[in-house]
């Protein structure tokens, strides 16, 4: 069906039912993979990108009755269940932690509503724990008292009959095979045919097992998840049209209003975990390294008051950097924060060489005004080739579209804009700031002479 609507976009799928015999495997048997194998995106008609097509995919899923789909990528889907746990395949993951399942199925029925009520949170479900058919048989303890009949000797009449039991050994060759008898299908396929099972007495009598035990199918947990000990209820989402930071943030201040019993609690896991965390270090790991840089300035330049002036290249460098990002509309993520950092060396280096070329100049006895003219002029060429190199380098990082592109999109973004703003800045800001400082501690010295002289 998905094939027939979009042939242009969707070249093969294969699917996965159920799960492997490997007992640590996640997946339970009611439980798909759906596997899109894509054309190359020349070939797409439908959709320029893929969000657009996995969009577009979703809405026709939606109208298949019975599936709660999730989209992810197959190595990626493997890796969050590795590190989140089992069941935990999207970008966030609202973990509900209690001791009784009833409740926490009703928990987390009120946090999936209003998890869908969140902008940009798509393919939300909760995860699927109770509704599995189960064959249920209680035996009446008064009831076979009465026939003298043991408890055990009822259980064992049940086992050989559904489950089987080995009644012999049969020798082929080296092989010692065991023969285990059963019911045949007929006879233990319903619960009426089951209550026709019939239980020996000690006085001989046979009774058919339905008087003394009820029979009856109920619906039972699919699976009970734990985590560190704790009854786990999951409520998945992805985040689609908007940056995950922001929807885990809005789902946040929309469960902070529920009122949770007494002993249950919930936690937020998924990729979102993961982008706390890198934040988290992040905010440790950027100004070590703008500290770093600085350090270095002074020592490369000898001068403190050198080196903060260079180092002002970083805040516009910042500042093109962010407005970058605003402008193509992408949200602040990790590879944006890696970007940072190498935009801070970049732009640090046009500084350094421009301020480097002004002292030289004074050196050989050039004044204040004439040397950062001239040493603007002799350096514009170097700043500004400089700056086209790195930009034009990260260009098809910014417009790329194939695999990755999620990641290199914010990063070359984020370098491109603070090299534009950073450039301004060496070529406008640093000369005029150089010249109004310098200018005014030799109009302060000058001054000083002619004081001590007079």
């Amino acid at each position: 069906r998905l094939r027939a609507q979009f042939p242009d976009e969707i070249a093969h799928i294969f699917t996965r039912i159920g799960r492997p015999e490997a007992a640590t495997d996640p997946m339970l048997n009611n439980q798909v993979d759906i596997m899109l194998e894509l054309h190359p995106r020349e070939r797409w008609r439908r959709a320029r990108t893929k969000s657009e097509l996995v969009e577009q995919v979703a809405q026709e899923v939606a109208k298949m009755p019975g599936l709660s789909p999730t989209f992810t990528q197959p190595i990626k889907m493997r890796m969050d269940e590795m590190l989140e746990g089992v069941g935990v395949r999207a970008d966030l993951a609202v973990k509900i932690f209690g001791a009784d399942m009833e409740q926490l199925n009703r928990i987390g029925r009120l946090v999936e509503a209003e998890v869908r009520k969140v902008r940009g949170a798509v393919d939300v479900a909760l995860e699927t724990t109770e509704g599995l058919p189960q064959l249920q048989i209680a035996i009446d303890r008064e009831r076979i008292a009465r026939y003298g009949i043991h408890v055990q000797d009822v259980m064992d009449a049940i086992e050989a009959a559904l489950a089987g039991k080995v009644a012999t050994t049969i020798v082929q060759g080296n092989q010692r095979v065991e023969v285990a008898l059963r019911l045949q299908e007929a006879y233990r396929k319903t619960p009426e045919a089951i209550g026709r099972l019939l239980i020996p007495t000690p006085s001989g009598a046979r009774v058919p097992l339905s008087q003394i035990a009820e029979i009856k199918i109920v619906e039972g947990p699919v699976r009970i998840t734990r985590e560190n000990g704790q009854r786990r209820v999951l409520v998945l989402a992805n985040a689609r049209g908007r940056d995950l930071g922001s929807v885990a943030e809005e789902v946040q201040q929309r469960l902070q209003r529920l009122n949770l019993p007494v002993g249950y609690w919930i936690e937020y896991g998924g990729s979102y975990e993961h982008l706390v965390s890198g934040r988290a270090r992040l905010s440790l790991v950027v100004p070590a390294t703008f500290s770093a840089i600085l350090m270095l300035l002074i020592l490369a330049l000898g001068n403190i008051r050198y080196a903060l002036m260079v180092f002002t290249a970083i805040p516009f460098a910042l500042t093109g950097g962010i407005l970058s990002l605003l402008m193509r509309g992408m949200p602040f993520s990790m590879s944006a924060g890696v970007g940072f950092i190498a935009l801070g060396g970049i732009a640090v280096l046009n500084g350094l060489v421009m301020i480097s070329a002004i002292n030289q100049l004074r050196l050989q006895g050039r004044s204040c005004l004439e040397a950062v003219i001239e040493g603007a002029r002799m350096r514009m060429r170097p700043v500004l080739m400089t700056a086209s190199v790195a930009s034009f380098g990260f260009l098809p990082m910014a417009i790329s579209h194939g695999m990755g592109a999620e990641v290199q999109r914010p990063l070359a973004t984020v370098v491109i804009g603070g090299l534009i703003t950073s450039t301004l800045l060496t070529l406008i800001v640093l000369p005029t700031l150089y010249a109004w400082v310098e200018g005014y501690l030799e109009a302060r010295a000058a001054r000083r002479l002619q004081i001590a002289l007079e």
